[in-house]
C-alpha cells in the first residue's frame, strides 16, 4: 500500500527529479491539527515547482507501503454501517430443507445462463436472465456484460453458495413484488487470460425472484456485508488498456488507463532489473477507479479509509494459494497530482510485492517493505538525508533502532512509523551493498520459500553467513553512521 499516512505525514523528503534537482516536501501539520493537502495547486508561474514537488511527494506515499487481500490490514476497517456477515438461515424442517434446495436449483440454473451467455458472448440472453421489471439493474447489466466482453476473459463462472430467506426486508419483497424473492451469496471468479495464473474468486450478493414461473436476477449489489468486496466490473463502465507488461482497468476514460500504460510498464522493467526476469510473469494488473469509494469498494474498506492512499496491492482470492492473481488498486486524484515520476516510484514499489508476491508470503514485513522500497529508490535515485529524516533525527537524538522493526511497528497507528519504514529500506539497501544486489535477492527468496518458523534466521546463516543479532550491530553502526553519529 502506498500512501500518505504515517510516514508520509510525518515527515518532509526530497527525490532527485530528471534534471538532477532536488526538491523539499512542505511539513505537513501534527495530528490536532486540521489536515492540508500536500501539493497546493499554485498560479501557472509555479508550474514547474508544482511538478518537483508532487514527484517529492512520492517517498511519503512510498514510506508507507504495504498491501491486503490475503493478510488482514489494521488501518482498513470493513464498512461500520454494512450489515455484519451472519450464518445462513439453516432448514429445521424438511420441508424447509426441500424449499432451499428448491431456490438453489432456480438460482443456480440462472447463473449458469449467465456464465453461459458471457462465455459465448450472447448479451440477448446475459439480459434474458435479468428481471424484466428491475430498470435500474438492467441498465446496470448491461454495462456488466460490456466491460466482461471489455476485459480479456479466459473463464467465468459463478455458483451458488447459500441464501438467507430473511435477508430481504418486506419493503423490499414488495419491491420486488413476484411469487418470492431471496437473496443469496454467490461466489464468481473470472480468469484474465495472459495474466492470471488462477481464477480471481469474490462473494457477490444476487437477489432473485420468480414471477409467472420464471426465475431472474433482480441485484448485484444488495446488502454487501462489512468488508466484502466488489468486483470492479460491477462498479461502472471500464475501459481496458493493454501492453507488454500491463493491463490497466479503469473506471474513468479511455485515455487515463493508456496514460498509465507507459508508466506501470516502466515499473515492471525496473522491478525486473533487481528481481530477475525469469522469476515472475512480468504482468502487472492495475485497477483504476475513478474515484476513491470505488477503490474502497474493490478492496472491501469502510468509506474514506483511502482518503490520502495512493495505492494498495491486493490478492484478488480468498484464501491463500501460490499464484493467486494480484491487483494494484491506484487512487488515481492522488497519482495525478504525483506526475509521472512520482507514479513510477510508487508503481515500482507495489509491482515489487506483485512480483515476489508478497501478499501471499511468509518474509517479515521490514523485508517485504524495505525490500520494495529499494527496488523503487533504485529505480529512481533519493537522497539519504530527506529519506531517512525521521530515523536519523531519532539517532541524532540517540534513539537507536534495538532491532529489526517488528510487525507492530508498521500499523497506521504507530508512534515510530516513519522509522519503521526508513529503518527497513536502509537494512535491505545495507544487504546490497555489503554483498551485491543479488545477494539482497537470495536472502528475499530463501525467506520467502522456507517452509520453517526459522526461515529467517537460516537466511540469515546460510545466504549472509552471520545471525541476526550481529546483523543487527551492523546495522546500527550503518545508520549511525548515514546519521553522522
Amino acid at each position: 500500500m502506498s500512501r500518505l499516512t504515517g510516514a508520509g505525514e510525518q515527515r518532509g523528503a526530497e527525490v532527485i527529479d530528471e534534471q538532477g534537482d532536488t526538491v523539499p516536501l512542505p511539513v505537513v501539520p501534527p495530528d490536532d491539527h486540521p489536515p492540508q493537502p500536500l501539493v497546493r495547486k499554485l498560479p501557472p508561474a509555479f508550474g514547474p515547482i508544482v511538478k518537483k514537488v508532487a514527484l517529492g511527494l512520492a517517498i511519503c506515499l512510498v514510506a508507507g507501503a504495504g498491501y491486503a487481500g490475503l493478510r488482514q490490514i489494521a488501518d482498513a476497517p470493513a464498512d461500520p454501517n454494512s450489515p455484519v456477515a451472519q450464518p445462513p438461515q439453516t432448514s429445521t424442517t424438511p420441508d424447509e430443507a426441500a424449499e432451499g434446495v428448491r431456490r438453489a436449483v432456480a438460482g443456480e440454473a440462472v447463473l449458469q445462463k449467465m456464465a453461459d451467455a458471457v462465455e459465448n458472448d450472447n448479451r440477448t440472453e446475459f439480459l434474458a436472465t435479468i428481471d424484466p421489471r428491475a430498470a435500474e439493474f438492467r441498465a446496470a447489466a448491461r454495462t456488466i456484460f460490456a466491460n466482461l466482453t471489455n476485459l480479456p476473459i479466459g473463464s467465468f463462472t459463478l455458483r451458488y453458495v447459500s441464501d438467507d430467506t430473511g435477508a430481504l426486508t418486506p419493503d423490499r419483497q414488495a419491491e420486488l413484488g413476484g411469487s418470492e424473492s431471496w437473496l443469496a451469496q454467490v461466489e464468481v471468479s473470472w480468469q484474465l487470460a495472459g495474466y492470471d495464473t488462477k481464477p480471481a474468486r469474490e462473494m457477490l450478493p444476487v437477489t432473485f425472484v420468480s414471477r409467472d414461473g420464471t426465475t431472474f436476477a433482480a441485484s448485484f449489489s444488495e446488502r454487501f456485508v462489512a468488508g466484502q468486496r466488489r468486483p470492479i466490473w460491477t462498479l461502472g463502465p471500464i475501459d481496458v488498456a493493454k501492453s507488454e507488461h500491463s493491463l490497466v482497468i479503469s473506471l474513468g476514460s479511455e485515455s487515463d488507463a493508456k496514460t498509465y500504460l507507459s508508466v506501470a510498464d516502466r515499473a515492471a522493467e525496473s522491478v525486473s532489473e533487481v528481481w530477475g526476469k525469469t522469476n515472475w510473469r512480468q504482468k502487472v494488473i492495475v485497477y483504476l477507479p475513478a474515484k476513491q469509494a470505488q477503490m474502497e469498494a474493490i478492496l472491501g474498506a469502510a468509506p474514506n479509509t483511502y482518503t490520502q492512499i495512493a495505492a494498495v496491492t491486493m490478492a484478488e482470492l480468498d484464501t491463500p494459494q501460490v499464484g493467486a492473481p494480484v491487483r494494484i488498486v491506484a487512487n488515481p486524484k492522488l497519482f495525478e497530482e504525483l506526475g509521472k515520476q512520482g507514479r513510477r516510484i510508487v508503481l515500482t514499489h507495489e509491482t515489487t510485492h506483485v512480483a515476489s508476491t508478497a501478499t501471499a508470503s511468509p518474509v517479515p514485513l521490514w523485508l517485504a517493505e524495505g525490500f520494495a522500497d529499494y527496488v523503487a529508490f533504485t529505480a529512481v535515485p533519493v537522497q539519504d538525508e530527506s529519506a531517512a529524516k525521521e530515523l536519523f533525527k531519532a539517532i541524532r537524538a540517540g534513539d537507536v533502532p534495538a532491532t529489526l522493526p517488528t510487525t507492530q511497528s508498521f500499523a497506521a497507528s504507530a508512534k515510530d512509523l516513519p522509522q519503521a519504514y526508513e529503518s527497513a529500506w536502509l537494512a535491505c539497501r545495507l544487504i546490497a551493498e555489503r554483498e551485491g544486489q543479488s545477494k539482497l535477492v537470495k536472502f528475499y527468496r530463501a525467506v520467502h520459500a522456507s517452509k520453517s518458523s526459522t526461515g529467517l534466521a537460516d537466511a540469515f546463516k546460510s545466504v549472509l553467513d552471520m545471525t541476526e543479532a550481529e546483523f543487527v550491530v551492523e546495522w546500527q553502526k550503518y545508520l549511525k553512521r548515514l546519521a553522522g553519529v
